[in-house]
């Protein structure tokens, strides 16, 4: 007997046996760890998007009061003439 033969019988041998007991709760437990997780990934999801708004109005804010898009004061004179 090959090998893929061999494993083809054990497979038939132990489905052709009795089958586990399934909980009769299973259902309802697999549900609520699904509404869990979709629950998790809201919260996280809306704390990114909260995390994100008050990047962008804590960054609005700075630009406004810093003004980065204004050239600095140079910090030499120019030469004076003409004295």
């Amino acid at each position: 007997m090959s090998l893929p033969d061999r494993k083809a019988d054990e497979v038939r041998r132990m489905l052709d046996g009795t089958h586990p007991v399934v909980p009769p709760d299973l259902a309802a437990r697999a549900a609520e760890l699904g509404r869990r997780i979709l629950v998790r990934r809201r919260a996280v999801r809306a704390v990114g998007w909260a995390l994100l708004l008050v990047a962008a109005v804590a960054f609005t804010i700075w630009a406004a009061a810093v003004e980065p898009w204004v050239v600095p004061p140079s910090e030499t004179t120019p030469p004076l003439e003409g004295w």
